[in-house]
């Protein structure tokens, strides 16, 4: 029989082996080392560990990615259809460009020729105040380009009835506008507002709209002086654009 040592973590057993061809006084007796139970399921836990983490990990990142992809998701159906402003509109208004004719040295008549397919209505006037000169736009519907007469006028009379008209400044720039129609003809309802005015102007005191008659629109712009001013058109759609200079 073998000895056996205290029991406890990390005991020996001597157990007694064969010795062929000898007899007890030859056997020789052998250790046997064995682990304790604790110590087994320690390093289990340990071995395990590694991929208990790994896969809470792959399971956090999987949440985490979900997630994101929600987001962004939910980030991109709000923005859907959101109109964003170009640099360019920024830099030259809605209604102006930076293509715009340069202000002449003097007040003079400005006058061109409408098409010959002319037949348009005022549907909107709009009135802004911008670094060195006031703008006045004249947006009208309908087919082909509107000419105009802009000029300095004595005094500001409605057209057909000849009443004169009191217009706020000390000078009144007479707009008008050529291959006007009719609304019945064009199919646009007509700009009804009273008088116009707008903050942070500094040369137009007041825009007023008279009416149509004969293939004319006229409109009337007060001023603080006879200041420089030019006109050009636009399109889509089709505007026909005042500015008038600050200063002489």
């Amino acid at each position: 029989m073998g000895a056996r040592s205290s029991p406890g973590a990390g005991e020996t057993i001597h157990a007694s082996v064969a010795c062929p061809g000898g007899g007890p006084v030859s056997c020789q007796t052998r250790p046997v080392s064995t682990r304790s139970r604790t110590a087994v399921a320690v390093l289990s836990l340990l071995l395990a560990g590694p991929l208990l983490l790994a896969g809470c990990g792959e399971s956090g990142t999987s949440e985490a990615t979900a997630s994101t992809s929600s987001a962004v998701a939910e980030t991109a159906e709000s923005t859907k259809g959101e109109a964003t402003e170009s640099p360019a509109d920024a830099d030259t208004g809605e209604d102006g460009t930076s293509d715009a004719p340069d202000f002449p040295a003097d007040a003079e008549a400005d006058t061109e020729e409408a098409s010959a397919d002319a037949a348009v209505t005022v549907n909107d006037i709009r009135l802004g105040g911008h670094d060195g000169f006031d703008r006045v736009v004249l947006q009208v519907g309908g087919t082909g380009t509107p000419g105009w007469d802009v000029r300095y006028v004595d005094e500001a009379t409605s057209q057909g009835s000849g009443h004169e008209l009191d217009i706020a400044g000390d000078a009144v720039l007479q707009v008008s506008l050529t291959g006007a129609g009719y609304p019945y003809e064009t199919h646009v309802d007509e700009y009804a507002a009273p008088p116009l005015t707008a903050p942070g102007t500094s040369a137009v005191t007041e825009v007023v709209f008279d009416a149509t008659f004969e293939g004319t629109s006229l409109a009337f712009v007060g001023t603080v002086a006879k200041n420089p001013f030019r006109v050009y058109a636009l399109e889509n759609p089709t505007r026909v654009v005042l500015e008038v200079a600050h200063s002489g």
